[in-house]
């Protein structure tokens, strides 16, 4: 693979190099999860599950601990990024400003992407707020004079429906709003994570970008799709989302074929059942057994995906209760390389 001339991201005056991204995405990016992608490296940004920002400060008011979801986030290495949702400029402000100036993170991130009911029908945020732009550009407005001098930034998706695309229109009024750079996923809300991500509508955003940078988001799940979101759609910057959950090396391999270096091949599947246990073992650190469990099974399934035998190592972690029983399955029903790989990519100790 040849390199592509792609530039440093610069969001406010924060530096992103590589261009590369990894995604909020809620009940995944916990602390443990940046741990490992911190790991192998090659995310330029990374970024925390979406904060409620109205059980924030519900939080706050009853002087309980901060959001779970900003576990480690006070000591963690830099850059980092949190994203926020709710409709309210105010409550959005109050978070912003706690997460700029006592939590001191890189990007507060507004969440306008969002497709499931819960955040849209229910709370009318995310995705929702795609109907009404001058809304967004109120929010956005009040949180950036909120978080000065960090910069915010806008995720949000085409619109909210295939008949209802108004991006354009959206993206002019983040900027014209204070926003820092805008990330766009080439889906509808309707869409949800059906079908393919349009990267020829997000490309036809750009031109009308006239000082904030468009990072595109969407399908990317492999070196050589990051290298052609730069050549073909002319994003400044790409987010990676799903496709890390089970391959969290993705990042690495995308800044290395940019540089124009070998691309390191994924891990053998011995490799990647000692990542998952260490994995485990973060999770574990934080949470406790009981917890760490439930939600090693979805991450667990994530590392299986696409492997064969793969459903039935799936069908086994489903009901483990235990470490001990996480430990067996994983021995037992991890799939299993048919033949000896390479030197593959391991994340650094």
């Amino acid at each position: 693979m040849t390199a592509t001339a792609v530039k440093p991201l610069w969001i406010g005056d924060l530096k992103v190099d590589p261009p590369i991204l990894q995604a909020p995405m809620a009940g995944f990016t916990n602390s443990a999860f940046r741990q490992i992608v911190r790991g192998f490296g090659g995310a330029g940004l990374l970024a925390t599950e979406m904060v409620n920002a109205k059980g924030f400060v519900w939080l706050d008011e009853q002087e309980a601990c901060h959001p779970d979801r900003l576990w480690g986030v006070a000591d963690e290495p830099r850059p980092l990024a949190v994203q926020i949702w709710d409709n309210d400029p105010e409550t959005l402000a109050k978070v912003g400003a706690r997460l700029a100036h006592e939590y001191r993170v890189s990007v507060v991130d507004i969440n306008f992407g969002c497709p499931v009911r819960q955040v849209t029908e229910k709370a009318h945020s995310g995705s929702y707020l795609l109907r009404t732009p001058d809304r967004m550009g109120a929010i956005i407005e009040r949180v950036v004079e909120a978080c000065h001098p960090t910069p915010v930034t806008a995720k949000t998706r085409l619109g909210c429906s295939r008949d209802r695309i108004n991006i354009i229109e959206v993206a002019q009024v983040v900027e014209d709003a204070g926003a820092a750079a805008l990330t766009v996923h080439g889906r509808t809300a309707a869409d949800m994570f059906r079908g393919s991500a349009d990267w020829d509508l997000i490309a036809q955003i750009k031109p009308h970008l006239k000082r904030i940078p468009l990072i595109g988001n969407g399908d990317l799940d492999s070196a050589e799709k990051v290298v052609q979101a730069f050549e073909r759609y002319g994003v400044d910057g790409v987010m990676i989302a799903r496709a890390s959950l089970n391959k969290p090396w993705l990042f690495a391999q995308a800044a290395a074929a940019l540089r124009g270096d070998p691309v390191p091949p994924d891990p053998t599947l011995a490799e990647e059942r000692e990542l998952m246990l260490h994995h485990f073992d973060l999770v574990i650190e934080r949470f406790g057994e009981p917890k760490a469990v439930v939600l090693m099974r979805k991450y667990a399934c994530c590392y299986a995906q696409g492997r064969p035998g793969a459903r039935e190592f799936r069908k086994q972690v489903a009901r483990i209760e235990t470490a001990a029983a996480f430990q067996q399955v994983v021995a037992d029903t991890f799939p299993r390389d048919r033949a000896p790989a390479a030197p593959a990519l391991t994340p650094a100790s």
